[in-house]
């Protein structure tokens, strides 16, 4: 039996909450790394679609579908063709195991009832002999950015060919650089010496702009002019970017359009960078990074010397706001102001050095709902009550800043 004849299922475990702010607002296999999300890399792999098994309060936008056979894959793991392989022909009462993570496992539909994460009764654990990359801080999304979108690209453009490029572009390491047809650009320097460069549909990079691979840019999104942007870095669908960006990963629908430096960051969706706004990555001393952990409740330390912002969904920040290195910013927070706010700075919060008050939620919508009609989108009632279900559950943290 190969898994397009089973039901898959995407499941979040405990890692999940490593992952926080970026999965307060989705399932751990809807983050973007590499050019695709998590989910698009197994559904291109698996060639079928899946369905997720996380959060209640994420059930309602992102559904679980349940079969009488199920295989189910832990969302945090990145698929290569031999992983996909050795799922193809894992048996039931078998779970693919990997440094006491499941990765991989079948149940009919009363053993995912009572489904809990742990090893099920009667179960024999069986370890992949594939190598395994699973995402297992918020931090790795840049960090290993380059060794994903080198293997997205690899596997989106196996057996074709780039769309044509004018010739107004300068070009190093052509052979690496992907147009899809509708991608837009004049008078541009893609240098893919490190690292290969991917242009989806409907994109656009405007003149003057200066990349460095390895990149990523996703179906809609736009390279302000004179832009500066070293790999790896990828802008996900609808992002807009401008200024200097270095080794960072936007979800979707984020803006950083005008001067200003953002470097080893993940912004997530519907985020906004005010112009010459700065994220410091790399600290006076050139001491490694720590950034809040949710789980322990304090700063950890990454074991990396550079490490910029890591911003959730809906945030955004004023006109030259300053983000300390490794700063921590939750859902749907409002930063301004003179000076460098705190390093962690919770979800629905309005201030910046001088301190910060609670957003309220009510408002946070209300500010969601503009920003998404200036792009002709509509905020989901699904949409809306997951931003009400983080406001409640992130309420502790606001109380201890």
């Amino acid at each position: 039996m190969t898994a397009q004849d089973l039901n898959i299922i995407l499941f979040d475990d405990l890692v999940r909450d490593r992952l926080l702010p970026f999965t307060f607002t989705r399932p751990v296999a809807e983050i973007r790394i590499g050019i695709l999300t998590i989910r698009e890399k197994w559904e291109r792999r698996l060639h079928c679609s899946v369905s997720y098994l996380t959060r209640d309060y994420l059930q309602e936008k992102f559904p679980l579908q349940i079969a009488d056979d199920n295989l189910l894959i832990n969302g945090a793991v990145t698929p290569n063709q031999a992983l996909v392989d050795e799922i193809h022909a894992l048996k039931r009462g078998v779970v693919l195991m990997k440094d006491n993570c499941m990765v991989a496992l079948r149940l009919n539909r009363d053993e995912l009832a009572n489904f809990d994460l742990s090893l099920p009764d009667g179960f024999s654990q069986q370890e992949p002999m594939s190598p395994i990359f699973r995402l297992t801080r918020a931090w790795h999304i840049f960090y290993h950015n380059g060794q994903e979108l080198a293997r997205d690209f690899d596997l989106i453009t196996a057996g074709r060919i780039s769309a044509p490029i004018s010739s107004t572009n300068h070009l190093l390491h052509q052979e690496r650089i992907f147009a899809e047809e509708g991608a837009m650009l004049e008078y541009v320097t893609l240098n893919a010496a490190n690292g290969p460069i991917y242009l989806d549909r409907d994109t656009e990079i405007m003149e003057g702009a200066l990349i460095r691979g390895s990149f990523a840019l996703c179906t809609g999104a736009r390279v302000k002019m004179g832009a500066r942007i070293y790999g790896p870095t990828t802008l996900g669908p609808y992002s807009k970017a401008g200024g200097e960006i270095t080794n960072s990963v936007f979800f979707a629908w984020s803006n950083k359009v005008h001067e200003g430096y953002v470097g080893n960051s993940v912004l997530g969706e519907w985020c906004n960078i005010g112009a010459d706004t700065n994220t410091s990555n790399l600290k006076n001393n050139y001491s490694l990074v720590k950034v809040w952990d949710y789980v322990t409740g304090r700063a950890e330390d990454t074991g990396l010397q550079f490490c910029g912002t890591l911003m959730g969904d809906y945030s955004k920040c004023g006109i030259n706001t300053m983000l300390n290195t490794g700063t921590v910013v939750g859902v749907s927070s409002n930063i301004y102001g003179a000076g460098f706010p705190g390093n962690f700075i919770p979800s629905f919060s309005w201030g910046g050095a001088a301190g910060f008050e609670t957003y309220r939620v009510e408002k946070s919508i209300e500010t969601i709902e503009k920003a998404m009609m200036s792009r002709q989108m509509q905020l989901s009632e699904a949409d809306r009550n997951i931003i009400s279900s983080i406001f409640k559950v992130t309420d502790r943290y606001r109380k201890t800043v």
